[in-house]
């Protein structure tokens, strides 16, 4: 039995998408989201920032989804590398963090309210 081409593209969309909030959580979620929790001015940024992802990504008139997060993590990872931006090495100081970090911090906060899994 033969599976239809768009069926095999959509699981493999929706695998890739997973992978990059997968990779983004452990990268950056975790932790980031450890310190947020415990530190309450950082948690209200990350929650502004939090509502600039779900206006871009149009969230007030239709549900967030796991592939349009990654797209959009995807869209500023690799925006900021045009720019000259290079991922941290080593633990990141979320005492003050840099905007991209914050932004994709909170793309993390938004993936763990659709699917804890990405947390794992």
């Amino acid at each position: 039995m033969r599976v239809p081409n768009n069926r095999v593209a959509t699981a493999s969309a929706a695998v890739a998408a997973r992978s990059t909030l997968t990779t983004l959580t452990a990268a950056v979620g975790t932790a980031g989201l450890a310190a947020a929790f415990a530190n309450p001015g950082l948690l209200a940024e990350v929650d502004q920032h939090a509502a600039g992802v779900r206006d871009s990504l149009h969230g007030d008139r239709r549900p967030l989804s796991v592939a349009a997060l990654a797209g959009y993590a995807e869209g500023l990872r690799d925006a900021a590398t045009e720019h000259g931006w290079t991922p941290p090495e080593g633990p990141v100081d979320w005492s003050a963090p840099d905007w991209l970090l914050t932004r994709l911090l909170a793309v993390c906060l938004l993936a763990r309210g659709l699917d804890p899994r990405h947390l794992a």
